[in-house]
């Protein structure tokens, strides 16, 4: 089971950066844009990055399911029954997009008993792919460069990285941040970042944490999960439990620390 995304990993790579060439294709015109129930926007380049990645992981494990940010609705009772699935954000990041600042990712994730044991994030600006499947590590390539292997930080308590939202900073981010001060232990250093790319530069060592203290789905997050956690860190919720994903009927993520050292309790902070 863990070798299967292990094995599905370089056409999952392929795939991600059909789509995102398509994505690269609406970015470069004058598209349009609609909200969403949820209040997120929703562009064409969502869309086609949902029909690409969809059809070729169809054809690629037909007797897997796919549940996508732009799906159809998907019965609660059938979902909650699945032991094996994708899980995918065509366009992570939409807000950037919107905002042209190329902070966007494609996201891909197998997830196998509520776990994600193959993730692909690929930057279609950039070409920067990370990747990483469960017991085998976590990697990045620029483009066509070999491939690196990349690991989490060892935690500096005199200096602290914190990676944030480019689009998303609320009264409790701010106060995350305010206590870590006022402890006069550190000096703290403030990353913002669009996208899946706040966890994945955790997870190359440029971060020590990305605390998320307000609403995402477990699509934002799946695929760079895997990475992080290959890279040596985790996703956890503010009781230090890590992320497990299709769980319940919701698909909202808790409030959640991307940490790259899992012994640091950072929800003393809150």
């Amino acid at each position: 089971m863990i070798d299967e995304g292990y094995q599905l990993q370089a056409d999952v790579i392929a795939i991600a950066k059909e789509a995102g060439e398509a994505i690269m294709q609406i970015y470069s015109t004058d598209f349009s844009y609609e909200m969403k129930s949820d209040n997120s926007p929703l562009t064409e380049a969502d869309i086609a990055a949902h029909d690409i990645i969809v059809a070729r992981l169809q054809k690629l494990t037909p007797d897997i399911p796919i549940l996508s940010e732009e799906s159809d609705e998907i019965d609660v009772g059938l979902r909650l029954s699945w032991q094996k699935y994708w899980l995918i954000d065509p366009l992570d990041g939409t807000r950037e997009f919107l905002k042209r600042n190329d902070e966007f990712t494609v996201n891909i994730a197998l997830i196998s008993q509520h776990e994600s044991i193959m993730g692909v994030v690929y930057a279609p600006v950039t070409g920067l792919t990370y990747y990483a499947s469960k017991g085998k590590g976590a990697y990045k390539q620029m483009a066509t460069a070999p491939s690196e292997r990349i690991y989490t930080r060892n935690l500096d308590h005199k200096k602290i990285m914190i990676a944030g939202s480019r689009s998303h900073s609320d009264e409790k981010f701010q106060k995350f941040m305010q206590r870590i001060e006022a402890t006069k232990l550190t000096e703290l250093e403030l990353i913002r970042l669009g996208s899946s790319l706040k966890i994945c530069l955790v997870a190359e060592g440029g971060a020590d944490v990305y605390p998320r203290l307000g609403p995402t789905y477990e699509w934002d997050t799946a695929a760079a999960h895997c990475v992080l956690k290959e890279a040596g860190g985790d996703i956890v919720d503010e009781y230090g439990t890590t992320l497990r994903y299709n769980t319940k009927s919701s698909l909202l993520n808790p409030h959640f620390f991307a940490t790259a050292d899992i012994s640091q309790q950072w929800a003393i902070f809150l």
